[in-house]
């Protein structure tokens, strides 16, 4: 590794990120723009994932098995089949990598999943808001300016490759964040004793007919 000078990097940090695809099973892209080149230091994104969305821990296993996506994912157990109301806040810590048409630029992807909400009074959609990541970078044994970059709280390796220890820092000079918002659609609470009264007729309907299928063709002794 080498020593990265930073100072104007502190400033000029820039982070989008986007929801690809459409539906509750989307691909979220995080792109990073540093102020000046990297050296060899790794980059990566902290992400607060909110309960209303959450990464798969057996598809994440999978993609880093195929070497397509890495991350850190805390906790690494979740219900995968809990609504929004009864799930938990995660950290993902995304590894970025370099993007071959910016020496400044990183970037990664990986899948996410929305949760089902409850139903909603005089709405058909809930909001998920997505903060803007956290930019660490680890630059192994090479030094920092103390003015730009702070140590940060990261109990993770600076790959997902690697199990040793390593000093992650985080920008002083937090750049422009800005939320992302997804719209999920969730049901009406008016429409709660239809879709009961319904659910309740299906069920006695179709089970009628196969209490009377059974008589009719089943062979009893």
């Amino acid at each position: 590794c080498v020593t990265l000078d930073v100072q104007a990097a502190c400033w000029d940090t820039t982070v989008t990120q986007e929801l690809l695809k459409e539906g509750f099973h989307r691909d979220l892209l995080v792109k990073v723009e540093l102020g000046e080149d990297a050296g060899g230091c790794a980059v990566a994104a902290r992400m607060h994932l909110p309960p209303g969305i959450y990464v798969d821990p057996y598809e994440l296993a999978t993609l880093q098995q195929h070497n397509l996506t890495k991350a850190v994912l805390i906790p690494d157990v979740i219900d995968l089949e809990a609504p929004e109301y009864l799930a938990r806040d995660l950290l993902l810590l995304l590894f970025l990598e370099l993007d071959t048409r910016c020496s400044r630029c990183f970037r990664a992807v990986v899948p996410v999943h929305v949760r089902y909400h409850r139903p909603a009074k005089g709405t058909e959609e809930a909001l998920v808001v997505l903060e803007s990541p956290e930019v660490l970078l680890c630059c192994c044994h090479s030094h920092l300016s103390a003015e730009c970059w702070e140590p940060a709280e990261v109990d993770a390796p600076c790959s997902s490759d690697t199990t040793g220890p390593c000093q992650w820092h985080s920008t002083k000079h937090r750049p422009a964040h800005e939320e992302l918002m997804l719209r999920v659609p969730v049901g009406l609470r008016e429409h709660s004793s239809l879709v009961c009264a319904l659910t309740l007729l299906t069920t006695g309907l179709c089970s009628g007919l196969i209490l009377a299928a059974a008589c009719k063709y089943g062979h009893f002794s």
